[in-house]
């Protein structure tokens, strides 16, 4: 195999300990492992295997289609899938014994039939909007939802695993109506006389915030993932290891003198005769344009602004006198607690979030996995690159 000129580096072992130190502050709650998205750009498979074998109680993916790759893969972990698609028919879901996430009765009813068709029971976890005005069913929606599932439990047709919600994460006066409101929604479905196993609200942001409604399971994402769900607050605060690194090479050097323009638009022109290094990473793997005279990176251990435009397949720094070879390491972001630059200080040059950067990161980028699958990995690398 040719050696990459993109990587992207995964430590499943820092994975595993996010996870620990999530559970360390969940006060005894089940933890669902929120691996949609790839597993926020850090690969799907083989995060939720390493998850598995730490025994997570719970895996959480948007769609089906996800959950449903897990099962192809062996996962054996009870899997949440709450985002449907307009038609969907849920039997596959189903089959698979995939938990589903519902908010609205036609949902509902659309499970209990494929149910009923299959011969089985469905898992569902019902949703209440309680202010964030996504997805779930509306406060004065709920009597109804939460009556039919009294209904459809007791014919057998579906089993209420969980009642659950999501946070705005606006301030914390909002936050704490939200909890209110679940609550609220909670003792409606009790007086409907639902039987349910766990109640679940808190994602990373909450799960951190609010200890008092951790109820029986908290959602962890971001954190997960070494990151921290708060601006005003880095990762390192809450014990929390970054598991993605974003490498590249340098592949072409050349001298450039003074005045001379650099990339699309002369975003940048030479002031001296300087050193210009190539790195082959553009906005089709995920680096954002609005990156473009804002960012950092680090070129063979030197930190060097993005002055130039980024372009589709590559940017091009100015190095200066620094004297840079061909196949040159240069860092995008890692751990800043090994000097390398965060995810947080991209995000914050990009006027985005840390979430949006390591979803997004793909295109050509080459994973390569740290850390066994298995608890406790030695940081191996069990192949010497998984392409996406």
């Amino acid at each position: 195999m040719n050696s990459p000129m993109r990587v992207l580096e995964i430590d499943l072992d820092a994975v595993a300990a996010n996870l620990a130190t999530m559970r360390s502050r969940s006060g005894g709650a089940k933890v669902m492992g929120v691996v949609k998205a790839d597993a926020y750009g850090h690969g799907l498979i083989e995060v939720a295997r390493r998850l598995e074998a730490e025994s997570v109680d719970f895996l959480g993916v948007a769609d089906i289609a996800e959950a449903l790759e897990l099962r192809a893969a062996g996962i054996g972990t009870s899997i949440l899938a709450w985002l449907h698609a307009p038609h969907e028919t849920f039997e596959s879901a189903i089959s698979a014994e995939i938990d589903l996430g519902v908010a609205t009765t036609a949902q509902l009813e659309a499970i209990a039939s494929a149910a009923a068709e299959l011969g089985k029971t469905a898992r569902v976890h019902l949703k209440v909007d309680t202010g964030l005005s996504r997805n779930g069913a509306h406060l004065r929606d709920w009597p109804e939802l939460v009556a039919d599932a009294h209904e459809l439990a007791v014919l057998g047709r579906i089993q209420v695993v969980a009642l659950f919600s999501h946070l705005s994460s606006t301030s914390t006066e909002d936050d704490l109506a939200q909890i209110e409101r679940f609550n609220q929604a909670v003792d409606v479905a009790r007086a409907a006389g639902l039987h349910f196993e766990i109640r679940h609200m808190m994602a990373s942001d909450g799960a951190l915030k609010y200890a008092q409604a951790h109820f029986e399971m908290i959602r962890i994402g971001l954190a997960l993932y070494g990151l921290s769900p708060f601006t005003d607050r880095k990762a390192e605060e809450f014990g929390l290891v970054p598991a993605m690194t974003a490498k590249s090479f340098v592949v072409q050097v050349k001298r450039a003198e003074a005045g001379e323009g650099v990339s699309y638009g002369y975003l940048h022109r030479t002031v001296e005769s300087t050193n210009l290094a190539l790195v082959p990473v553009g906005y089709a793997e995920g680096l954002p344009r609005a990156a473009s005279g804002k960012a950092y990176v680090q070129v063979a251990g030197q930190t060097h602004l993005i002055q130039s435009r980024v372009a589709m397949d590559q940017f091009v720094i100015d190095v200066g006198q620094q004297s840079v070879e061909i196949g040159d390491e240069v860092v995008l972001f890692g751990d800043p607690s090994k000097g390398q630059i965060s995810v947080d200080d991209l995000a914050a040059a990009a006027d985005t979030i840390n979430y949006e950067i390591v979803t997004r990161m793909g295109g050509r980028f080459v994973r390569e996995f740290f850390g066994s699958a298995t608890p406790g990995g030695a940081h191996e690398l069990p192949e010497p690159g998984v392409a996406f």
